[in-house]
């Protein structure tokens, strides 16, 4: 053991030496000069070719203003909601900065400075923010001697000239200019307590909302957060003698302080602002280096996209001559205001997006319409229900709700016949009547009230028939239908919520950029990968970014070909004929919401994957009342359904798009390992003893338009026999119980226990997803609503 004297030496020794150290360092360290901070240069954009589609960030938006010219509105603020003993302290915090190192020294979270003085330093001195113990030493020593060589006021004024507030502004003067258009000793504390509330981050307290950035910066969450820390800093305000009580019961009556809304170049207009934005949010998600928003808006980067400039003009050129032409809002402006379309074209064979349509110009319309918008895609959906069917099979009606592979049947979309009724009643997997919490029935109606027989899903997808689609994913269940979506590409968080009956005919509201790359997958045959948009970033001449292809074997060959061989069909003798090519196959489906509220068309060749929307909503965010509208005359037309402008338009751009490309061929279908299923009430053949069964029943892939009732299947006993997929069979009698509903009215719904109904919305085009009842909330599908069921059942404009 040594002796005292041995360890005290030695602890005094280090102690000296460490203080040597810290002389040394102390001495050597330079104060951060705020005219030096965040050097900018442009961001360079090329499009897919490697020529230049636009440079921006080229110089930082900041203006250096005096501590005279800042108001102490935003410096009360900025104490009370960040460092309350700012004016008093030694420009650390020594416990804050112990619980850093240990973290990082011990792997945990990693933390940031947590004085004003620290902050100021970081952004100033310390341009590299990765968080390590090397660059926390060096801020500890520049706090020290910023604290003790600058007044209060010059850290003060630093760190308000150099703070980044989002939209690329940095520093006050710059906030006040980007964000409430006037100058930063113009602010009132209102104003000033929101644009401190962004120093915590404008990705998610910017109004405006970043969901290109994160799914969790809506516009509407970041306006509840930004709205929340506001009130909570005028409180701190206050009880920090900065704010008098009755000042904040006047900003508090006058609301929130609403900012402008975002601003873009002039050079960043029509579409290239889309792309810009597209582009930046998909680098700053998937760089693996921890590059944020506010570092590229410092710039110097370089950044090859996925982008093709013909097929983005030509998809842009598309949807002008639709407005030019049809849309007329001083004529009609009842049905042709707040007119919207969005549109996305992917490559399937690598996830690439070569165009969007985001809206009629970026510096005017802020929102890209090509990324979620809330608007529900309808029918669209389908496919994705008949790939369940193929994929994870109908569960035996005689055995548990949860049920593997061995006890399921795979469904051939030749074979599986259900009844097309209109009205029709919808069942559980098991024959019981499915009801909704509160006791009510359901009614699945079709396109006009159309009654449709036994018919096969071929045929149910062609004439886009609603009854099979709903009781086939009853069949299933919801949770196979959701899983086998994500699996196509769809993002779960776009999904409806709930296994409600009208989970199959799209009150979903995913993108159409997902939606084209969901498509995608069916024309990769299979293969799925993620929509991208940036192949390449390079900074100071160094490749800092590469996208890698990363596909997935989503579906085999056999379900994909004949998912597209059943959407060959949709378009050539269905509701997609206005999408027939002039030059070669194309498959596809159309989508319409309930209320005409939205419209799609999404369709694929085996080069190109495109999907196209339409609706109509208010483009001023600030409107809280704002939803989506119905479309009944719009255009001029009686109804708009997905057969109609989204057709038009996606025949026309994909006409455009495939010129100088050879003709392709889509793959012929393969056989499925699948057996006839009859479903919804549809009635099995009832064989004579003296029939012989078919061994291997062989359905033809090209059906008449009349579909077959009679594939071959095991002989059952002549009377009094139900199938195993005869829902509605009496097992008593051997007949159907099923007779249609017994009230009388025209539209869809719910029957309570009185036989009353809860009327719905007609649907529209064959191709509706199922209308809230009257007395319902409206929501996006994953929610109920009052005694109706509400939102579980569509609208979007909730």
């Amino acid at each position: 053991m040594p002796s005292w004297k041995l360890a005290t030496g030695f602890c005094l020794t280090f102690i000296a030496l460490m203080m040597g150290v810290a002389t040394l360092s102390y001495a050597m360290v330079g104060l951060p000069d705020p005219d030096k901070a965040a050097t900018a240069q442009n961001n360079v954009y090329y499009w897919a070719d490697d020529t230049q589609m636009a440079a921006t960030g080229g110089e930082v938006n900041r203006q250096i203003i005096g501590y005279s010219e800042i108001p102490m509105g935003i410096q009360n603020a900025v104490v009370s909601a960040e460092n309350k003993t700012f004016w008093t302290d030694a420009g650390i915090d020594p416990m804050g900065i112990g619980r850093a190192l240990f973290n990082m020294a011990t792997g945990g979270e990693t933390q940031g400075g947590s004085t004003i003085t620290q902050q100021y330093v970081k952004n100033n001195r310390l341009n590299n923010q990765s968080q390590t113990l090397d660059r926390k030493f060096k801020e500890l020593f520049i706090s020290i001697k910023v604290n003790t060589e600058l007044s209060k006021k010059d850290i003060m004024a630093g760190y308000l000239n150099t703070s980044y507030f989002g939209r690329g502004a940095y520093g006050i003067q710059a906030a006040a200019r980007t964000y409430y258009d006037k100058d930063a000793k113009e602010l009132n504390e209102s104003e000033c307590a929101f644009l401190a509330a962004l120093l915590k981050g404008s990705t998610y307290y910017d109004p405006a909302g970043a969901p290109e950035i994160d799914p969790k910066a809506t516009a509407e969450a970041n306006t509840d957060r930004a709205t929340k820390r506001w009130s909570w800093i005028l409180d701190e305000m206050v009880k920090d003698g900065k704010l008098s009580p009755a000042d904040r019961a006047r900003f508090k009556a006058k609301g929130f302080p609403h900012p402008k809304p975002p601003q873009k170049q002039a050079k960043l207009g029509g579409q290239i602002g889309y792309l810009v934005d597209l582009a930046k949010a998909y680098f700053i998600n998937n760089n693996d280096q921890g590059i944020t928003a506010e570092d590229l808006s410092k710039g110097g980067y370089e950044i090859k996209t996925t982008f093709e400039k013909e097929r983005v003009e030509a998809l842009d050129k598309t949807i002008k001559k639709v407005y030019e032409e049809s849309i007329d809002p001083g004529k009609r402006p009842d049905t042709d205001t707040h007119v919207q379309f969005g549109g996305a074209s992917v490559d399937p064979k690598s996830g690439a997006i070569v165009a969007i349509y985001g809206g009629t110009d970026a510096t005017k319309h802020f929102t890209n319409n090509a990324d979620q918008t809330g608007a529900q895609v309808g029918s669209t959906f389908k496919p994705f229900v008949l790939a369940a069917g193929m994929k994870y099979g109908v569960r035996d009606p005689g055995k548990g709700e949860e049920q593997g592979p061995e006890d399921r049947t795979l469904i051939d979309p030749d074979t599986a016949i259900y009844s097309g009724k209109n009205k029709l009643k919808i069942r559980e997997y098991d024959r019981s009547i499915w009801k909704d919490e509160n006791g009510k029935e359901w009614l699945q109606v079709n396109d006009d009230d159309t009654d449709y027989p036994d018919i096969d899903l071929r045929e149910a997808m062609i004439h886009s028939a609603n009854s099979p689609f709903v009781q086939l994913g009853m069949d299933i269940g919801i949770p196979e239908v959701r899983k086998t979506a994500v699996e196509a590409g769809l993002l779960e968080s776009s999904l409806a919520k709930g296994d409600v009956p009208s989970f199959s005919i799209g009150i979903s509201d995913p993108s159409a950029i997902r939606m084209a790359s969901a498509y995608a997958t069916f024309a990769a045959n299979g293969e799925q990968r993620d929509p991208y948009s940036v192949t390449e970033v390079r900074k100071n001449g160094a490749v800092i970014y590469k996208h890698e292809d990363k596909p997935k074997s989503a579906f085999s060959s056999a379900i994909s070909s004949n998912i597209t061989d059943v959407l060959v069909d949709v378009v050539e003798k269905g509701t997609g004929k206005k999408a027939r090519l002039p030059d070669r196959p194309a498959a596809g489906k159309t989508g319409t919401t309930d209320g005409n509220k939205s419209a799609w068309f999404v369709g694929y060749t085996p080069q190109l994957a495109t999907a196209i929307d339409m609706y109509r909503l208010d483009d001023d965010a600030s409107n809280k009342n704002r939803k989506f509208e119905e479309m009944f005359g719009t255009g001029g037309r009686k109804k708009v359904h997905g057969s109609s402008f989204p057709s038009e338009i996606w025949k026309a751009y994909m006409t455009e798009a495939h010129k100088g490309l050879p003709v392709k061929q889509f793959p012929a279908p393969e056989d499925l390992d699948a057996r006839p299923v009859y479903g919804g009430g549809a009635e099995s053949p009832k064989p004579t003893p003296s029939e012989k069964p078919s061994e291997s029943p062989s359905p033809s892939k090209s059906p008449s338009p009349t579909p077959s009732t009679s594939p071959s299947r095991e002989p059952e006993k002549p009377t009094k026999s139900c199938g195993p997929f005869d829902w509605d069979c009496d097992p008593e009698t051997g007949g159907t119980t099923e007779g249609g509903t017994t009230d009388g009215t025209d539209n869809g719904g719910m029957t309570g226990g009185d036989g009353s109904v809860t009327e719905g919305g007609t649907t529209e085009g064959g191709e509706t997803s199922q209308s809230p009842p009257t007395n319902g909330n409206g929501g996006n599908g994953n929610s109920s609503g009052g005694n109706s069921g509400g939102a579980w059942f569509g609208g979007v404009d909730g």
